[in-house]
């Protein structure tokens, strides 16, 4: 029995996502740069298309202003290099004028044929401190006018910060059926309303699972309000190896050079950093234990050194397979997997995990991604 009822309640797979580094997050020792995992070009579509050989289903492609590249353009150059995998991209609402979003995401689809996932993201833009009831309010309605994009024949929208009537959505139609998938994390009253109300996969960010079963509950109680249901996502880093005394060892090993303070630059750089869920991952480090753990197989010592996610399952593969079938009772669906360094961690998740886990791609288990190519002017649809 799940914590909550959830979309998806007879689904007996899960979609297991890798991370791209693309805001400078690629270490061999968390908080000493090492130029060769650079977020360059190469070395993220690199680990893109290690995690599509070893049979990830998404990745996720982080947002932020640091260094490295550009979510979209790094999406849209995914496309002609992969043919499986999804691509989750984060989208910090309000940064591209809506309708024009909405082009730019049909435009994507399409080249991906139906691969691409959105995550919808709320922070403030670079150099902008903004109130938290707006910059939900703004997402809230770039959302409503993608999903006009996706349902109607015109954009009819009328709200406190954009206003568009009368304009033809036949640029912005999109590959899959009803749109990409929307993920969405966010600990705050207006979050999870905005959650509840338009999105798909509520994601979360690692503490015990008492704590994730509360985060359920809250969201689904604003979802059931609007005659919703959802299904859940665990954002997560992990380390495995053939026994728990390695991981254990390779844990304390990539912290072995940090400096905290050094480490306390990194995590404030981001542009989440002040925000609601970012300070419990800071409580989770708080209650830990003399080595990191608040569970016995869930550390905390990476969140010294990141914003954010800020915890890694660690131990050996049967271990970490438990953890994965735990949190699927819960009700999880969709699992977002990291480590450092992220292709090499790929590959032993892929080596010692992956071929124990039945895996699915969320698109498709919704329905979302047509059999052929759609009938849209970008498809095979009447040249408009």
């Amino acid at each position: 029995m799940t914590v909550v009822p959830v979309t998806s309640p007879d689904l007996d797979a899960a979609e297991v996502s890798w991370f791209s580094a693309l805001c400078s997050d690629d270490y061999r020792y968390l908080g000493v740069p090492d130029g060769d995992l650079r977020s360059s070009w190469a070395h993220c579509s690199d680990i893109v298309k290690t995690a599509e050989t070893q049979g990830f289903r998404n990745i996720l492609c982080p947002s932020s202003y640091q260094v490295g590249q550009d979510t979209l353009s790094f999406v849209a150059g995914c496309a002609p290099i992969t043919d499986r995998i999804n691509l989750l991209a984060a989208v910090r609402c309000g940064e591209m004028q809506p309708i024009m979003l909405a082009r730019t995401v049909a435009t994507l689809d399409h080249m991906l044929e139906g691969r691409l996932t959105v995550n919808i993201i709320s922070s403030d833009f670079p150099g902008e401190k903004a109130e938290s009831g707006y910059r939900y309010q703004r997402s809230r309605e770039v959302v409503e006018i993608l999903k006009q994009a996706w349902t109607r024949d015109e954009f009819d929208h009328q709200g406190e910060i954009y206003n568009f009537t009368g304009l033809t959505t036949d640029p912005a139609r999109p590959y899959q059926t009803g749109g990409p998938l929307l993920y969405f994390g966010g600990y705050s009253p207006a979050a999870l309303d905005l959650c509840g109300e338009h999105c798909d996969v509520y994601l979360m960010w690692p503490e015990k699972k008492e704590d994730l079963a509360g985060r359920m509950k809250a969201v689904h109680e604003r979802a059931e309000g609007y005659g919703r249901t959802l299904d859940y996502g665990l954002r997560v880093h992990v380390i495995v190896r053939d026994t728990e005394a390695e991981a254990r060892e390779y844990a304390d090993d990539i912290v072995s050079k940090l400096d905290d303070e050094y480490g306390r630059k990194i995590r404030e750089r981001a542009l989440d950093s002040t925000s609601l869920g970012v300070s419990h991952q800071s409580k989770n480090r708080d209650v830990a234990d003399e080595f990191g753990y608040i569970e016995p197989h869930l550390w905390t010592g990476v969140g010294r050194a990141r914003s954010g996610c800020g915890a890694a399952i660690v131990g050996s593969a049967d271990q970490v397979l438990s953890e994965i079938e735990e949190y699927q009772k819960m009700g999880i669906r969709a699992f977002i997997f990291s480590g450092y360094p992220h292709k090499e961690e790929a590959e032993h998740f892929g080596r010692l995990v992956m071929p124990h886990l039945k895996t699915c791609s969320l698109p498709e288990a919704y329905g979302r991604k047509p059999a052929s190519t759609p009938a849209t002017p970008l498809g095979v649809g009447a040249r408009v």
